[in-house]
This record gives C-alpha cells, sequence and structure tokens, in this order.
C-alpha cells in the first residue's frame, strides 16, 4: 500500500482515465507509479513524455546491457515495484530474466557477459552512497560502449536513481508484473546501499 493513495479513475480526469485506459491495454493493469502521480497532473504529463522520450532515445546501447544495469540500480535503491516491473519489461523483450536471480553472483557466474559486468559495476558504484565511480571505469566504459554508449548508460542508470527512489519515497511496491516470471518480487537478494546484502 502506497503512503499517499493511489488515484482512481474516477478522481483521475478525462485525459487521465485516457491514460489508465492506455496502461492496461499495454500492462495489464495501471502502474501505481502513475496513479500515484496523478495527483499532481502536471508532473504527471511530464513524466509521461519524459519517460516516452528515454524509450525513444536511448537505443545505442544492446537492450540486455542497458536493461541489467537499470534493474540493478532498482535492487541497489530497494525499489521492489522497479524490480517487478522490470523482470516484466526483460520478458517481454525477450531478454533471459532466469539470470536475474543470479544479480549477486554476477562477478563470477557465466551466465553474464564482459560487458553486462561492466555496466553491471557501474550501476552499483552510481548508485552507492556516496558514489564510488573512478575515472579508470569511466575509461573502461568508453572503450567498451563508446562515448554515446557511455552517455546513454550513465543517464539511464541516473533516471532509474529517480524512479527508483521516487517509489520507494512514496511507499509503492511490487504489483506482481513479474509474477509468470521465475523471479521473486524483490529479486534474490536486494543490496543496501554500502553494498552489503539483504535477504
Amino acid at each position: 500500500m502506497p503512503r499517499i493513495p493511489a488515484v482512481p479513475d474516477s478522481d483521475a480526469g478525462p485525459f487521465g482515465r485516457l491514460a489508465y485506459r492506455l496502461a492496461r491495454r499495454w500492462f495489464g493493469e495501471v502502474p501505481e507509479p502513475m496513479a500515484v502521480g496523478r495527483h499532481h497532473r502536471r508532473l504527471f504529463w511530464a513524466d509521461a513524455v519524459a519517460e516516452l522520450a528515454w524509450q525513444a532515445a536511448a537505443t545505442g546501447l544492446p537492450a540486455n546491457v542497458r536493461e541489467l544495469a537499470v534493474y540493478r540500480t532498482a535492487t541497489v535503491v530497494g525499489c521492489s515495484w522497479c524490480v517487478d516491473f522490470g523482470a516484466m519489461l526483460q520478458r517481454l523483450s525477450g531478454l533471459d530474466v532466469d539470470r536475474l536471480a543470479e544479480m549477486d553472483a554476477v562477478a563470477t557466474s557465466p551466465r553474464f557477459t564482459g560487458a553486462e559486468r561492466l555496466a553491471i559495476a557501474y550501476a552499483d558504484a552510481m548508485t552507492a552512497q556516496p558514489m564510488t565511480v573512478t575515472d579508470d571505469q569511466v575509461a573502461e566504459l568508453e572503450r567498451e560502449f563508446g562515448r554515446a554508449g557511455l552517455v546513454e548508460l550513465t543517464r539511464m542508470i541516473a533516471v532509474e536513481n529517480m524512479r527508483a527512489r521516487a517509489n520507494h519515497a512514496l511507499g509503492i511496491t511490487d504489483q506482481g508484473f513479474a509474477a509468470s516470471c521465475a523471479v521473486p518480487p524483490r529479486g534474490s537478494a536486494q543490496r543496501s546501499l554500502d553494498g552489503s546484502s539483504t535477504p
């Protein structure tokens, strides 16, 4: 249950109801961050436009690299809604969701490529408090993905930090989007910001 209630269809206004209807068509139900966000109608539309723009623009990196970095960010922040929704998006994109349960063993698991490990480590470094990004790490990422790829990866990890922290603060938790995936709703383990793991 979020800390403030979702705006029901009856109070969402005609354009809000249209947006809800589209969301139900795409996802089966209205995502709670969307329905809670409807309390501030101008920010609701700003968020919608921004999400569509990021989705359209962030296409330079391989989807598996980008989505794993975003997913890892959500687990580090502890946003169970983002973990749940992200697992669903990866499944719908045809990515390997079974390996998400091995995220805490990414350094040794053979199910992750070298490029994926670099992106996940960058997500960890960017999301840590304080950040632990180094010059050498950025240089290695630039060699692997190019400058545009590095910018895209950085931006999408930052965007997921914003989403995950807002959802976590507002008490928005998983809705069961990933129920058909073989992934626990909060991932196999949830990493705290200092790098330790909690069950």
